[in-house]
């Protein structure tokens, strides 16, 4: 009887652990994703092209990058929206925004 009592909120906490680790994933995949546009804008002559190449070519979906070239620094910001879509949980969680800023020397190409 206790556990018939208890097993819909193991469930739930199971599954909000879930969707906290699918969260956390996407966030380390946009840190790497700025990281990646800010090597390639650093070693570019046109940095916010390479710098939106480098990104889209991490495999998230939706993402919006940003370049900022200040003397002889790049700075790329990359937001991502998470959709939280894990049954049960991602009707009661919003949507958690993701963002990452990486910024580095320029290099002469």
């Amino acid at each position: 009887m206790e556990l018939a009592l208890c097993l819909p909120f193991i469930c739930l906490l199971l599954l909000g652990v879930v969707q906290t680790g699918v969260v956390v994933r996407d966030h380390v995949m946009v840190v790497a994703a700025a990281r990646e546009g800010a090597r390639a804008a650093a070693v570019s002559a046109s940095p916010s092209m390479a710098a939106a190449g480098a990104v889209s070519s991490r495999g998230l979906a939706g993402v919006e990058v940003s370049t900022a070239v200040h003397g002889s620094l790049v700075t790329v910001t990359v937001r991502y929206v998470d959709h939280t879509d894990v049954p049960l949980i991602g009707a009661l969680v919003p949507d958690a925004a993701v963002e990452a800023s990486v910024t580095m020397a320029l290099e002469p190409p």
